[in-house]
């Protein structure tokens, strides 16, 4: 019999991101700080709202781009919060989450050839969308130095003539790094310089702790240059409802919905109603989970400065991005001992690229009482492995 699968998809590796977390799920005591999933309950008025578009038989295909009420929620939180206007009807997208956006996105706007820039360490996702989609991925490691932001020296090492797309992964998954405005600018001249589009993948918006969230698609030029990514998974914990959003000019918009038409139909109608509920009347409790994170984040880094252990300060999402290279160990190797002998799962830095070497990621979407729990595990393995080495 012939091969009956692709070779391209044959060799994209799986995702390394639950490799600890399905070990630790099987493990007895063991605590696992690998997963990047808000543990709130969606808040009650969303649930409520679902339950009772269920009850008044609201089971129907909505229209493909989605809700029409949804969209006209979606633009008007887009004005609100990064101060950029979309039409609903025509410049606004509802997909099931941000990664169907990122899938559908990049396979509208490349052709054979064209490379897409990603910077890493950075969201497992875009460099394997970008190989399915006949593009060319190319990487630009970002640096601990600099806090893991982008900068314009890292794009002028990796730009090309062929090169289409630029991903902006901010806030980042798995470090943490966040872009203000002053970071945003060089970068934007550059873009418009260079005659490039820019994926902005803004799905931890709502989690910033040192000042609000900037859209690069809010600077002069930006807009039309810009698809925005966004969802309701992380900032509204509606991580199982599977329900994201992109905005950016009509023209890529109308043929990403065409390949969403065939390929999906339309987002889930019961999720597309709780999500109009969440946009209009739930800003208090979207600031109350922000709240709670900004707490745990703060106990972290108290804890690692407590135990010696470097990490800079991350001002976004909901990881911290600790550096183990003091230990001479993979990070791999770090994890698999930590797992092993602690019963503590979190996420070596490699499952985000190569330059993720070195470090680890840990999700504090826990509660403090876990946290403070496998901190001290932690801080109990990292004492053993200095004594080790003493």
């Amino acid at each position: 019999m012939r091969n009956p699968l692709s070779k391209k998809i044959i060799d994209i590796q799986p995702s390394g991101i639950r490799k600890f977390f399905d070990v630790a799920n099987e493990m007895k005591d063991a605590i696992s700080l690998g997963v990047g999933e808000p543990d709130f309950d969606t808040p009650w008025r969303i649930r409520e709202e679902g339950i009772f578009s269920l009850e008044k038989g609201k089971t129907f295909y909505t229209s493909n781009a989605g809700l029409k009420e949804l969209r006209q929620e979606i633009s008007k939180y887009m004005e609100r919060k990064i101060h950029v206007s979309y039409d609903p009807m025509k410049e606004t997208l509802v997909t099931v989450g941000g990664s169907e956006a990122i899938d559908v996105g990049l396979r509208c706007m490349l052709d054979p050839g064209d490379e897409v820039l990603i910077p890493q360490p950075s969201y497992v996702s875009y460099l394997p969308c970008t190989v399915m989609a006949d593009g060319v991925p190319v990487v630009v490691p970002l640096q601990y130095e600099n806090e893991f932001k982008l900068t314009v020296e890292d794009l002028e090492k990796y730009t090309t003539p062929k090169t289409k797309i630029l991903i902006m992964p901010f806030p980042n998954n798995p470090t943490g790094a966040i872009m203000t405005k002053e970071d945003l600018e060089p970068v934007a001249e550059f873009i418009k310089e260079h005659d490039l589009y820019v994926m902005s993948d803004e799905i931890y918006s709502e989690l910033t702790y040192k000042s609000e969230h900037v859209s690069i698609a809010s600077l002069p030029g930006m807009r039309e240059r810009t698809l925005v990514i966004n969802g309701f998974s992380k900032g509204f914990a509606m991580t199982g409802w599977r329900l994201g959003f992109c905005c950016g000019p009509e023209v890529l918009i109308e043929q990403m919905t065409k390949l969403h038409q065939f390929a999906i139909m339309c987002a889930p109608t019961t999720s597309q109603y709780a999500a109009v509920e969440g946009l209009r009347n739930c800003d208090g409790e979207v600031e109350m989970m922000r709240r709670s994170y900004n707490q745990r984040r703060r106990f972290l880094m108290h804890e690692f400065a407590r135990m010696g252990l470097e990490c800079f300060e991350p001002f976004g999402a909901f990881y911290v991005f600790p550096s183990i290279q003091e230990f001479g160990m993979t990070s791999e190797e770090f994890a698999t001992r930590l797992l092993d002998e602690e019963k503590v799962a979190v996420v070596p830095g490699t499952a985000f690229g190569e330059c993720g070497e070195g470090f680890l990621r840990i999700s504090y979407a826990y509660s403090l009482e876990d946290l403070k729990e496998a901190l001290g595990r932690v801080g109990s393995f990292i004492q053993r492995l200095r004594n080790e080495r003493n």
